[in-house]
């Protein structure tokens, strides 16, 4: 698997677990207000960590780290995904995997093969606005929505989780979203954050009260509603 990104320690990115994240290269979606920008636009000039170096940090860390996550860009577009999963777990670590939900068969394949354990799936927006959110003109939302069922069904541990920004949610794609995601078990509302890293920054945040707004608009048709990442 070409792994661009390894941060060795995190206590925030597999919640409840000590674990290590990786980030992979590329993406299918261009999302405006992505903080990976040279991950997604430009991975082939990102310096690559050796697969062999990473798992054998990992033997080294048994029995200290609990999980691995695995992040990008989007890891489903990797064709060495699978292979490379299946060696984590035969060192006994849980796996995370952060995805767009754009593969939904290759997320099905992970779970039903029980190659991971948790799964973290962004939602870009309601689907009316979803190709615009994503960067991408022609986008079929029903691949999003195949991965969002197949997640709601419970056969995986799971999070849905959305970055806000004025310009592109509001009440109405809130609203939306809650119906969309009515019945799931976990979704956090992340604010947007100026970086230099952004692919187009010309988007702002939201103060924490309208975000507590939004979270009361998805109490009662979604079980945890929770605001992640604001002070």
């Amino acid at each position: 698997m070409v792994i661009h990104g390894f941060q060795k320690l995190t206590l925030l990115d597999y919640p409840g677990k000590v674990a290590c994240t990786l980030f992979s290269g590329g993406c299918n979606f261009r999302c405006p207000f992505c903080q990976n920008s040279a991950l997604v636009l430009n991975p082939a000039a990102e310096p690559e960590i050796p697969e062999e170096q990473v798992l054998s940090f990992l033997k080294r860390r048994q029995g200290i780290l609990e999980g691995v996550c695995i992040s990008g860009g989007e890891p489903t577009l990797d064709p060495d995904l699978e292979r490379f999963v299946t060696k984590i777990k035969e060192l006994g670590y849980l796996v995370k995997l952060d995805t767009n939900g754009y593969r939904p068969e290759i997320l099905k394949k992970l779970v039903e093969e029980k190659k991971i354990d948790y799964v973290a799936m962004d939602i870009k927006n309601a689907p009316s606005r979803y190709g615009e959110t994503a960067g991408v003109k022609k986008i079929d939302v029903m691949r999003i929505n195949e991965s969002v069922e197949f997640l709601k069904s419970g056969m995986v541990d799971y999070e849905f989780r959305t970055t806000l920004c004025k310009e592109l949610h509001g009440r109405e794609e809130i609203e939306a979203i809650g119906k969309w995601l009515s019945g799931a078990k976990r979704y956090f509302l992340q604010n947007y954050r100026e970086s230099d890293y952004v692919i187009d920054p010309r988007f702002s945040g939201y103060a924490r009260e309208q975000l507590e707004q939004f979270c009361e608009i998805l109490r009662g048709k979604i079980e945890t509603v929770e605001i992640r990442g604001v002070d």
